[in-house]
């Protein structure tokens, strides 16, 4: 049984599996006291927000496609990769406080990407609470239309609230206009041995997320079926 797991599986546990030891003991540049070392949250802050950004898009893709068929796995699958891309988004926050509080002396400083991040995830969060609403309904297929109206709204504020913004103003981040971002830190710094880690750090991270989602959506259905059999068979 455990050797007919789908090859992507084990390509994800054999990318985690690596990342998670070589991380921490791959030769790191000398740049400054403080980011010698904190760097390596470079392999676990960074992909939480390219799998961030990847699971929504498959989420909007198919909020859109159920708008345009209705089929309500469609709606089901949508509303299960938000909620995973929502998490990867709330981990992101936290190991990137968490290599704030060491870089830049707090947590949260206010920086303009920390302060777009979090807009992001609150209006993802209204998404959540409105298609939650749908629940129990008499009105779920209008609830689930207008939650997939509000992911495509929610998916396009995406990139002016992290990846515009940000880069119009004074940022401790990469990138920043005026401090040129963090000046500890930027892509030229990245030696191969760190670029080895990086990339199958965001693969890995990536797929651990597309795993998630899957599971969830086969326990939704699940309890979907589960549902359906017991009202016919009141």
């Amino acid at each position: 049984m455990l050797f007919k797991i789908a090859w992507w599986k084990w390509l994800t546990m054999g990318l985690l599996l690596y990342v998670c030891m070589d991380g921490f003991f791959v030769p790191v540049p000398f740049l400054d006291g403080r980011l010698q070392e904190t760097i390596r949250n470079l392999f676990f802050h960074v992909p939480m927000w390219f799998g961030m950004m990847i699971l929504l898009t498959v989420s909007v893709i198919y909020a859109i496609k159920f708008l345009h068929a209705g089929y309500p796995y469609y709606d089901l699958v949508s509303h299960t990769f938000a909620q995973t891309g929502i998490l990867f988004g709330f981990l992101g926050i936290t190991t990137g406080a968490v290599w704030a509080k060491y870089q830049w002396g707090m947590a949260w400083s206010g920086d303009p990407k920390q302060n777009g991040a979090a807009l992001a995830l609150l209006i993802y969060l209204a998404y959540i609470v409105l298609r939650g609403t749908g629940k129990n309904t008499t009105s779920t297929d209008k609830i689930a239309r207008l939650a997939a109206v509000y992911n495509i709204f929610a998916f396009f504020m995406l990139f002016p609230t992290i990846w515009i913004l940000p880069r119009l103003t004074e940022s401790l981040h990469p990138g920043g206009r005026g401090s040129m971002g963090n000046p500890g830190l930027n892509g030229a710094d990245l030696s191969p041995a760190l670029r080895m880690v990086f990339w199958p750090a965001v693969f890995g991270w990536t797929l651990l997320g597309v795993w998630i989602s899957c599971v969830h959506v086969k326990i939704k259905q699940f309890r979907l079926q589960s549902t359906i059999f017991h009202q016919h068979n009141r």
